[in-house]
């Protein structure tokens, strides 16, 4: 990990300093010169020791990324809000790298046998602290200051790494101040850049976050004392290096012994979140999928799909928000249908009720969700298969990027993004997101926006109809029922304020359907004198007002 504290290079901690090449000229010497290059006592270390350290650096500073990344992962993924999780995270960590730079220079003296304690100590703590993260989220309920501490001690550690590394490269071969920081910088800084590429690149995808965490640790732990103890084992005293390679013995053996309980551990501590037992887990590199089935004695069982802590549905009432949310959107030409998110494949089941529906476009992001909706059990049985229909084209990518290359155009489009609790998903719900839109809408297209609830976040929901408006739609407020969620809003819209509100109405062939009917449609569009629309901005993406709204509106809940 990088730190912008300069290291301290005028000396490299050791009592002879005086006497070896390139040290400052003794007090009184007038012509400053340097001493012979080879000074009486230091050591020789053979051809490319320095590099081998330099290696260390690099790795040191990639485990150190990680652990950033994994910590500002997690919060994300735990409590949402992720550009206060990263404020945070970052922050707390630079502060921490300063104090660290300044309390490692009396460790200098000692620079080998120091350097080793703090990667052993970083190996473990940053190794360890996801999980013992996870814990204090599921059990303790003070992930906050948790995730504080954390950060805390782990930036302490990384930011004692660079005086120290400095003092020891010193020690190999003397150099300019300025040489010296930029070896050590150029090092440190590509080490993070790899560091930064693996994480979402292979380390989620092959470890998951615990077990990613745990494996860096191990790394940094060998990386960071072994090589550091074994290039300089001639200078360090056989008790020390005896203590120190069997800390490093310890340290691998705690990681290893967490990383085949890591599996048991996330499952014991997850349950703690749910009601109901767990069926199906997953961390990918774009949320926390977990779906959840209750023991029934009598009736169906209840199957919740939850994304980052955040129900999706329940197979209990589902198919009330699927109908209030499909229907009104296919009254009138269906032929090409766009779903936008709703990668369970619950709404898609819906649009595949008209046999007119010649051809559907899914655009999920996940490709884990999609995968999830084709193959486990519970999820087919409840989305029909839909996605094994050979009317549906289903595509993983972001929907914002999809949709300015997108080239076909469509009869209707349903969204079906999470509420906007996050930055990512709150460009979704903006102005462009929906000028964007019009290029695959015809001009008799009709759209159907989830909009979250009018009567838990009354001002989320406006805001999302008036950043529908500002886009040039015209617009259909409506809400229903569904036990689950309690009350939830749509907004239906069309292209061109010229139209006028598209009316709120089912098609005459509209299939049979369990909740929805025209009289519901009639009443779904009145709302209550204290949840009316109200004096809110429309998002942007420079102004994510719908962000701010559900932030503040959902904390109460």
């Amino acid at each position: 990990m990088s730190t912008t504290t300069a290291p301290d290079t005028t000396r490299s901690g050791d009592p002879g300093d005086r006497d070896r090449p390139g040290a400052p000229a003794a007090a009184g010497d007038p012509t400053g010169a340097a001493p012979p290059a080879t000074a009486p006592g230091r050591p020789r270390y053979p051809r490319g020791t320095r590099v081998l350290l330099l290696l260390a650096v690099f790795v040191c500073a990639a485990c150190g990324l990680v652990y950033e990344l994994a910590l500002t992962a997690l919060g994300s993924y735990l409590i949402g809000n992720s550009v206060m999780q990263t404020s945070v995270v970052i922050s707390v960590m630079v502060f921490a790298m300063g104090i660290g730079s300044l309390a490692a220079k009396p460790l200098q003296r000692r620079a080998v046998g120091a350097f080793a304690l703090v990667e052993l100590l970083l190996g473990l703590v940053g190794g360890l602290s996801v999980l013992l993260l996870y814990v204090a989220f599921s059990w303790l309920r003070i992930y906050m200051p948790a995730m504080v501490v954390a950060c805390f001690v782990v930036g302490l550690l990384i930011g004692a790494e660079i005086p120290l590394l400095m003092t020891l490269l010193q020690r190999i071969r003397r150099q300019e101040a300025g040489s010296a920081v930029a070896d050590m910088f150029a090092a440190d800084y590509v080490g993070a850049l790899i560091g930064g590429l693996c994480f979402p690149l292979l380390l989620l995808p092959a470890f998951g976050q615990l077990k990613g965490a745990l494996v860096v640790g191990a790394v940094n732990a060998v990386a960071g004392g072994g090589v550091v103890l074994w290039i300089f084992r001639r200078e360090t005293r056989r008790m020390v290096r005896a203590g120190l390679l069997g800390g490093v013995a310890a340290v691998l053996a705690v990681l290893a012994t967490v990383y085949a309980l890591a599996d048991d551990i996330e499952v014991t501590a997850r349950q703690q979140l749910y009601r109901d037992p767990i069926v199906h887990a997953e961390t990918t590199p774009y949320q926390d999928i977990v779906v959840t089935r209750s023991t029934a004695f009598t009736g169906a069982p209840d199957t919740r799909l939850f994304l980052n802590g955040d129900l999706q549905f329940s197979s209990v009432d589902e198919y009330r928000y699927h109908e209030a949310l499909v229907h009104p959107a296919l009254a009138g030409k269906r032929s090409s249908v766009l779903v936008l998110g709703g990668g369970d494949a619950l709404a898609l089941r819906e649009v595949l009720r008209y046999d007119d529906v010649e051809k559907v476009t899914l655009v999920d992001l996940d490709p884990a969700m999609t995968r999830l909706a084709r193959s486990f059990g519970p999820l087919v049985e409840l989305n029909g298969q839909a996605l094994a229909d050979p009317r549906v084209t289903a595509v993983n990518a972001d929907a914002f990027t999809w949709l300015r290359d997108a080239g076909q155009r469509y009869d209707a489009v349903v969204i079906d993004f999470p509420d906007p609790d996050t930055a990512a998903l709150a460009k979704l719900y903006s102005v462009e997101f929906y000028h964007l839109l019009t290029h695959v809408l015809k001009p008799e297209s009709r759209v159907v926006v989830q909009a979250g609830s009018p009567f838990f976040a009354p001002k989320s929901y406006w805001s999302i109809a008036r950043t529908v408006r500002e886009a040039g739609y015209g617009t259909t407020a409506y809400q229903v029922d569904v036990p689950s969620f309690g009350n939830w809003g749509f907004v239906l819209a069309a292209p061109g304020r010229g139209g006028g509100a598209p009316p709120l109405r089912l098609a005459a062939d509209a299939p049979r359907l369990r909740f929805l009917d025209d009289a519901v449609l009639k009443a779904s569009t009145v709302f209550p004198v204290d949840r009316r629309p109200q004096d809110v901005r429309a998002s942007t993406l420079m102004d994510p007002a719908v962000l701010e709204y559900t932030r503040h509106e959902w904390q109460n809940y």
